[in-house]
């Protein structure tokens, strides 16, 4: 690659960056420096000129235009006589006090302008009339004119500006004013409207309301008297539809009901006993339809042990499998609950055995099914009742020094704390 076509690296950028703006310093400083002396050679290097004394500088003008326009002739007076750079350093120093001393002046004629101006700003209203006519004024005394002129003309518009400002805050605080007055007006007057129609609703209120009550009173009696009428047109039908009933039921006697799909078993079991041991060995048989329609048997308690021993051994019976024992206490009495069922023939049947209350025994079965071991035991310990027979009969939950026993319904607990 050439070095025209190469590309500058940002450090190169950078310096090139650097010295575009010290060369842009130095000019601006060498411009400064060329225009401070100029300024300084404004006055004139004679060797015999008077400087402005405090006489002359203390003097007031007449007005600010005459000041505007001495400060002015002032400053084209104060044009060097000869270039800056063919002065002797003595009369550069003089050239440069003349010029600190012409802007002191100006300045001093500046705020006393200012400060006349003020009090004098009625008749800055009116332009400002020359001391002598304009074809006898140089052309420096007519530019004072024409920018004194100006300048009054601007502050008489500035004036103006600020007094129509004033005005029309003040406007718009009237305006506001009278806004919120109407306001408050239209609202107080909307408030006692309100007022009125609610005072003439009320009003109204309590005359519809006195018209109702008296009108209420005839209503209630009228519901009353509907309610009694439906009440016996009621009674009417329920006694009409009661002396129906009876005429059927006398006619018509009850439909038989229908057999259970479980009777033919119990007709089987009840046979197959009372073939064995005679009729009189069952107190009762029935299907017990509060528990899934079982067969169930009620066989008298001195009994008992040779008939279970007969529905195990039995080959149309085959109820070999004990399911269920436990006691109730009906107060009166109590029983034994029994439940058999034959795996050989599918088939269940319920046996219970009563006994006395005060002295319950039931034969223990023990002997015939091992599994009512424990039922046997729980039976004794919870209900009392004794089964003759167990080898090992003894309380089987409750401790042996336990006091009565807790499923009677006569129980009384012997222990308060326990």
């Amino acid at each position: 690659m050439t070095e025209e076509k190469r590309k500058p690296t940002p450090e190169e950028k950078a310096k090139a960056a650097a010295e575009a703006r010290a060369k842009a310093e130095a000019l601006r400083k060498a411009k400064e420096e060329q225009q401070a002396a100029e300024q300084a050679g404004a006055e004139p290097a004679q060797a015999g000129a008077e400087p402005i004394g405090d006489s002359q500088a203390g003097a007031k003008p007449d007005n600010p235009t005459q000041a505007a326009v001495e400060s002015k002739a002032f400053d084209q007076s104060a044009a060097p006589s000869k270039p800056v750079s063919e002065m002797t350093p003595e009369e550069k120093a003089a050239a440069k006090a003349a010029a600190a001393a012409a802007a002191a002046a100006k300045a001093k004629a500046a705020r006393e302008a200012a400060e006349q101006g003020g009090a004098e700003q009625k008749s800055s209203d009116q332009p400002a009339v020359p001391s002598k006519p304009v074809s006898e004024m140089t052309p420096e005394e007519k530019a004072a004119a024409k920018a004194a002129a100006a300048a009054a003309a601007a502050a008489k518009a500035k004036a103006a500006r600020e007094g129509s400002a004033e005005s029309g805050a003040g406007g718009d605080d009237a305006d506001a004013k009278a806004k919120a007055a109407a306001a408050a007006k239209a609202k107080a007057a909307a408030a006692a409207a309100a007022a009125a129609k609610a005072k003439a609703a009320r009003e109204a209120a309590g005359q519809s309301g006195e018209s109702a009550e008296a009108g209420g009173d005839d209503a209630k009696a009228k519901a009353a008297a509907a309610a009694k009428a439906k009440a016996a047109a009621a009674a009417a039908a329920k006694a009409k539809a009661a002396k129906a009933g009876d005429a059927d039921t006398e006619t018509a006697p009850e439909a038989p009901k229908e057999p259970s799909k479980n009777q033919p078993f119990l007709d089987k079991y009840v046979a197959r006993i009372s073939e064995r041991f005679g009729a009189d060995v069952l107190e009762s048989s029935y299907i017990n339809e509060l528990a899934k329609e079982v067969p169930t048997l009620v066989v008298k308690n001195q009994r008992w042990h040779e008939v279970a021993q007969f529905l195990r051994d039995d080959e149309e019976l085959g109820f070999e499998y004990l399911s269920n024992l436990h006691g109730v206490d009906y107060e009166d009495r109590m029983e034994v609950y029994y439940h058999f069922y034959s795996y050989k023939n599918r088939q269940s049947v319920a046996v219970k055995v009563k006994t006395d209350r005060e002295q319950p025994t039931v034969a223990s079965v023990v002997d015939i099914w091992k599994g009512a071991d424990w039922n046997e035991r729980e039976t004794y310990d919870l209900l009392g009742i004794h089964f003759p027979g167990h080898t090992d009969l003894r309380r089987i939950l409750l401790p042996d020094d336990w006091v009565g026993y807790p499923l009677r319904k006569d129980y009384v607990q012997y222990d308060e704390e326990v």
